[in-house]
């Protein structure tokens, strides 16, 4: 796998353009209070918002993660992550599926505070000091590798003031345009009594639907120059850089699933916008090669490199003490 074509970029940009597996329509995502995001470009081209960067992140954190086995995918083994169970082990969640990552409620915010403790002690910086981007990136790349790469914001007032915060290097959206709506509809139907009380969940009911035809591309964009910014060396860059192009090629391969009725597929060839030359590796090339380069940084993870918190909530935990008070 040869990236020496991006030492001197400042960004990686790849475009996908998609369509729907099977007909022509596809549903995208929706938000409360605004439904689907549609908008016109300057020239009037009708445009929609088919997924947006917040879910995007959430999804190529998704294809890294082996539910059955509750652990990395094969090609990622060793990377470190923060585990999080119940006081019996019984697995929750962790850093890698938590949409804010490390800053994740039942991460900090439990009765355990251990690893707070751990975070307060590493981040440490003066109140009236700025914060210090590269320690921030050194203790995420010990304890939840995937942040170095989505971004986190330590909203804690107790860890350098709540300042911690890093952005995106990897930066996914989708849209599709010269969109069209497909209006539709349905009937839920009640074979026993249609006439039925409705907001009981009875009866017969009737609704409608939009879904939308267009030209479907998604852009992925890896921030090469903050990734080099984090001074970590060629080692933890070649590192990131290799498991940014792990998630992209297996959320194409495996994640464009997005919805009941928004399944899609590549429509051709994925195109490298930027630099100029670079030629994307295959998946299982890339796949063979990140064991390697997880092995050559692993002694600057934890030890294990899984950190494991356990969480029951504090009220909870009071509640329990009072009780145990009364009897």
């Amino acid at each position: 796998m040869n990236l020496e074509a991006l030492n001197n970029s400042p960004r990686l940009l790849i475009e996908a353009r998609l369509k729907p597996i099977a007909g022509t329509r596809f549903q995208p995502t929706g938000f409360p209070d605004l439904g689907p995001a549609l908008y016109k470009l300057p020239d009037g081209t009708d445009m929609l918002l088919v997924e947006s960067a917040q879910s995007m992140a959430n999804r190529l954190e998704t294809v890294c993660w082996d539910t059955v086995a509750n652990d990395w995918v094969k090609p990622l083994r060793g990377l470190p992550c923060v585990m999080v169970t119940d006081k019996n082990g019984k697995p929750i969640t962790n850093s890698v599926l938590e949409a804010h990552r490390l800053n994740s409620p039942y991460i900090l915010e439990g009765k355990d505070k251990s690893f707070l403790e751990k975070l307060k002690r590493e981040l440490a910086v003066e109140d009236l000091a700025p914060v210090n981007i590269r320690l921030l990136a050194e203790v995420l790349l010990k304890y939840d590798v995937n942040a170095l790469l989505h971004g986190v914001f330590l909203a804690k007032s107790d860890i350098a003031g709540g300042r911690m915060r890093l952005p995106r290097a990897l930066t996914a959206f989708i849209e599709a345009r010269h969109v069209t709506t497909a209006p539709s509809g349905g009937v839920k139907n009640d074979i026993v009594d249609p006439t039925g009380d409705t907001s009981r969940g009875f009866g017969n009911v009737p609704f409608h639907r939009e879904e939308f035809c267009g030209d479907i591309t998604a852009y992925f964009s890896l921030d090469l120059a903050l990734i080099r910014g984090y001074g970590l060396g060629r080692d933890v860059e070649q590192l990131l850089i290799a498991l940014a192009l792990f998630k992209i090629l297996r959320f194409l391969r495996d994640g464009l699933r997005l919805r009941t009725a928004c399944d899609l597929e590549l429509d051709g060839d994925l195109v490298v916008k930027r630099p100029k030359g670079f030629a994307l590796p295959a998946l299982d090339e890339v796949e063979k090669e990140l064991p390697g380069l997880i092995k050559k940084v692993a002694n600057r993870f934890a030890d294990p490199p899984k950190t494991t918190v356990v969480y029951e909530s504090a009220g909870k935990a009071q509640k329990a003490n009072a009780e145990a008070e009364t009897e």
